[in-house]
Formats: C-alpha cells, structure tokens, sequence
C-alpha cells in the first residue's frame, strides 16, 4: 500500500491514550484521524469517519473493546490490554493482533505491518487455529494435523491426531466448521466420520485410502473413501 493507514484510536484512560496516539505518531506508516476516551462517542462518530484500521483497549468501563469491535462491520482491529485473558476471545473475533500494556513501539509497528499485509491482500499463511479442547483452550497447528476422526464417546467430539502421534479432543466442533478454519488445498473429508491432512496420503483406491499413519497393530492406517466424498477427495489429489 502506498498510502497510509488511517487509524481511530479508544482506551478511556487519558495518559494511555496519550501515550499510544505519541506512539503511533512515530510509525510512518499510520496517519491518527482520531483519537477517543468513549467508547459510546467512539461508536457515534464511526459514520462520519474514513478509517481503515482501529487500535482499541479491551478494558473500558461503559462497554469493552471486544463489544466495540463486534460493531465494526468486520474493519480490520488491533487490541490492546494490560489482561492477558482476553487473548482467546480477541482470536475469536479474528483481529490482527492483541499487544499487552504497556506497548512498546516496536510491537505497535509489528501489528501495523501485519494490518498492512492484510489490507494489501498480502496476509501471510495462518500457521495455526485455536479450538476447544478437553484441556482447555488450545493452539492447533496446521502443519502438525493429520487426521480427524469422530470420537466414540460422543459424535459432537471428535479426535485429532497429530505428527507425533498424540492426540487431542476437539470439543463439539462439526466437520464443516473445522473445514471452514484449515486450509481447503490441504485437507479433505473422505467420509462421514473421517478427515485427513492429504499429505498422509500414500495409495489409494477407488473406496480405500492407506495412509502413513500406523494403525494400533504398526500396519498403515487404511481408511474407507465414501462415495459422497470421492470426486472432492480426486480433485484434490489430482490438482
């Protein structure tokens, strides 16, 4: 982008919001429309703002950041909070990045680059999504995945194995939302039950797939290709 970013800046306490406007006043690439102390004003004045980016703090009295951002029709958010446990919930709103107080310049200019990225239409590969687990909260990286089946226990759950061979309880995630979050080109449901990275792939047929992956009895893991899921499953393979 040769222009800059347009930002609005919130956190309702003054010398925060004075300090992170002087902050943000020493990154080239972002121009301050406006800086606010409500979130109440801040949402006002949103219609008559041009903008591309907004910096908001998570903590505010009259409504919190992640109240606010729910209300921006997807404009790009990067949060800021001295309280770690938000970090969860910023991920689920998908913002570009969450700084803990106080901020150092040299962070706010990372989060900048990366809203730059995304705004260019230059964001780089997501490495990992988070999910429920039966441990809590969890970081699942991609390129660790390589199998999902539905647990025995209960359909709604279901079981990832991963390069090392542990496994993790994904708790009540459906097929299709856990396929909305990996990245289409890499990973293909092969029947009801079951979904698989393409790179365990090693030989198939026309109802079955071997795979790398050791059964329980050390032989290669084979696994039934439906016939619902067969031409997707080819034209991955083939493309």
């Amino acid at each position: 982008m040769n222009t800059k970013l347009k930002c609005l800046l919130l956190d309702d306490e003054l010398p925060g919001l004075t300090y992170l406007k002087m902050l943000c006043e020493q990154i080239p690439e972002l121009e301050v429309v406006k800086a606010f102390n409500s979130p109440k004003l801040f949402l006002a004045e949103i219609p008559k703002l041009d903008f591309d980016l907004c910096i908001l703090d998570i903590e505010m009295p009259e409504m919190n950041g992640l109240q606010v951002a729910n209300l921006l029709n997807g404009k790009p958010v990067i949060f800021t909070t001295a309280y770690k446990e938000y970090a969860a919930e910023a991920f689920d709103i998908e913002a570009i990045d969450y700084i803990r107080k106080p901020i150092k310049k040299e962070r706010l200019q990372q989060a900048v680059t990366k809203a730059i990225q995304q705004l260019s239409g230059k964001t780089t590969k997501k490495h990992f999504i988070q999910l429920n687990t039966d441990q809590g909260k969890a970081l699942l990286f991609i390129d660790q995945l390589c199998y999902v089946k539905i647990a025995e226990s209960d359909s709604r759950d279901k079981i990832a194995v991963l390069t090392d061979g542990s496994r993790l309880t994904l708790k009540n995630i459906s097929f299709e939302k856990l396929q909305a979050l990996l990245p289409s080109n890499g990973f293909c449901r092969v029947n009801k039950k079951e979904l698989i990275s393409l790179k365990i792939l090693h030989v198939f047929s026309f109802n079955e797939i071997n795979t790398t992956l050791k059964d329980n009895l050390g032989k290669s893991l084979k696994i039934r290709l439906s016939e619902s899921y067969r031409n997707d499953f080819l034209k991955k393979v083939n493309s």
